[in-house]
């Protein structure tokens, strides 16, 4: 508790560095003597009406640029990555201001997270499935009769425990008559794996938007592990997203060929990023996703430029792990001045903890006491995540328009393409009019010019020309209508139509839709018997007939 308050009274500090004394120590210990009670003791929301009102104060309230300057000095709170992602989840409901109480409760959802796995790491259940050196359990679902998770293989289908490590998927089904058995199936790898949100049912019936797809070249079929449960798929959505950090980690580790301690601290920041996920899951019942994830990996594998983010982590950060531990690993560190080397926090954390993500153990403690800080070292990184956040709201703000002028209804969709193509349109009623000689003169003069591009050879230069066309026509409007913004357009939505005129204009669309098929198949006889030079006769016992006088035209 004096940690947390200790932290929050930092950032308040950061906020008002020029605050008076009195002001910051009343902030501090106007946190002290109340309580907020969490999910296990009640709600907020039912708390003392005088207490919270307290506390739910502009002056004691922290802003993005302290959160994101202090959490991340403890990396068990934040993460350099993902801080204002946490800190937009942690204040999504108070307009950018992060309030104590609500840092306290993300604080011991956290807590409880991490003795909920701490708990199963030392249990019965985790020694049995002979889980290698170094490996951690960051997430187990199935385990309890009313969370149930299914297997589907093909057409079968069987209930078991599923549990994510730092390493694999293992899923212990619960078969009768064949005992417990235990999968495996390896994500450290390179196997192409593919993991998917994907729909499952009985029989192999795509019914449920509920299940999870995973496939690799080592499996002859897709698995799909279903998460059955009541409302939106929260549960599958939670463990898409922890298994692809899982996956984006170790594909993170083969690419610059991590080993050792270097390994070690990507394995602990990507465990700690799905432990804070799943504590403001919890604590919040809000799982953010996309470019606002607070998952490290996925983040800077979503994020534009991600490759940009994961280079500076790597060149600042992991890289300065390995020169400073093989350093020191040869030279006695008593007569050496502090040396601008990074410390691998994250392993240290987890390992304090109870996590040992070594495969030597009693390593960590001993390697990580011979470290210093390096100073400036996350000045690239910050630039990095700078310039892909400033890419990613271009983005957002790109689908956001996209989404704003999106139409429901085929009718109405239909007529907003007839709308803007109504140039294209007209024009091609114009040519077809012309191929029909309404107009003798107008179709001999047009007529005239497509024998005359014929033979001077221009074809060859028609589709360059529209193209310039096309380029001369957007440079003008760039240039001469410089800011001026478009005009509305304006479509008048077809009239409403009930549920049985929509089935006969369906019915209606099918019959046009097998009469061109119908006529398409014709012409393709036409051409093969031409191209044989032959008649077709008829069969028959084919399955396709064709009548006779079909016969005679082609004839």
């Amino acid at each position: 508790m004096n940690l947390r308050r200790l932290m929050f009274d930092m950032m308040l500090a950061w906020e008002n560095p020029g605050a008076e004394e009195g002001l910051l120590k009343n902030n501090s210990t106007s946190c002290n003597p109340v309580e907020i009670e969490d999910e296990d003791e009640g709600s907020i929301f039912y708390a003392n009406s005088t207490s919270l009102a307290v506390q739910v104060n502009d002056m004691k309230t922290v802003g993005l640029s302290a959160f994101t300057r202090i959490a991340p000095s403890c990396p068990i709170i934040a993460d350099l990555v993902t801080v204002h992602n946490l800190f937009d989840a942690l204040t999504c409901s108070s307009g950018g201001r992060l309030h104590y109480f609500v840092y306290d409760k993300y604080l011991k959802s956290l807590d409880r997270v991490f003795r909920s796995i701490k708990g199963v790491m030392q249990s019965s259940l985790a020694s049995s499935f002979n889980l290698d050196a170094g490996e951690c359990i960051v997430a187990i679902d199935g385990d309890k009769p009313i969370h149930p998770v299914l297997q589907h293989i093909g057409i079968s289908a069987w209930p078991g425990t599923l549990i994510l490590t730092t390493h694999a998927l293992y899923f212990q089904s619960i078969r009768v008559g064949y005992g417990d058995k235990i999968v495996k199936y390896d994500l450290a790898t390179d196997s192409n794996q593919v993991i998917k949100r994907d729909f499952t049912g009985p029989l192999g019936v795509r019914l449920f938007d509920k299940a999870v797809m995973y496939k690799s070249s080592t499996l002859t079929e897709p698995i799909y592990f279903d998460f059955p449960e009541l409302g939106s798929p929260s549960r599958r959505n939670y463990w898409l997203a922890i298994t692809r950090e899982v996956m984006q980690v170790n594909r993170f580790i083969r690419k610059f060929n991590l080993e050792d301690i270097q390994r070690a601290e990507a394995l602990s920041k990507a465990v700690l990023g799905i432990l804070r996920y799943s504590a403001v899951k919890e604590a919040f019942h809000i799982a953010p996703s996309h470019f606002k994830t607070t998952l490290t990996f996925s983040l800077a594998e979503k994020l534009p430029k991600g490759d940009m983010v994961l280079e500076a982590l790597y060149n600042n950060y992991f890289q300065l792990l390995d020169t400073s531990l093989s350093h020191l690993a040869t030279e006695p560190a008593v007569d050496k001045a502090p040396q601008t080397h990074s410390v691998p926090f994250s392993l240290y954390a987890l390992s304090r903890m109870g996590f040992n993500l070594l495969k030597r153990k009693n390593e960590t403690g001993k390697e990580i006491s011979f470290c210093a800080v390096c100073v400036g070292v996350t000045k690239s990184l910050e630039a990095a995540l700078q310039e892909s956040f400033l890419y990613s709201e271009r983005i957002e703000a790109a689908r956001a328009t996209v989404d704003q002028v999106k139409v429901e209804g085929l009718d109405a969709n239909v007529a907003l393409m007839q709308e803007i193509l109504f140039s294209f349109i007209h024009a091609g009623k114009l040519i077809y009019s012309l191929t029909k000689w309404e107009d003798p003169l107008k179709s001999f003069l047009f007529l005239a010019f497509i024998l005359y591009v014929i033979q001077s050879g221009l074809v060859s230069y028609t589709v360059p020309s529209v193209f310039i066309v096309f380029a001369v026509v957007m440079l003008w409007h760039k240039y001469s209508e410089e800011g001026k913004l478009l005009e509305v357009l304006e479509v008048r939505p077809p009239p409403a139509k009930n549920p049985v005129e929509q089935i006969l204009i369906l019915q209606e669309a099918i019959s046009k839709l097998e009469d061109t098929l119908q006529a398409v198949n014709i012409v393709l006889l036409k051409f093969r018997a031409l191209l044989f030079a032959a008649v077709p006769k008829v069969c028959p016992c084919c399955c396709f007939r064709i009548r006779v006088c079909l016969l005679r035209d082609i004839a």
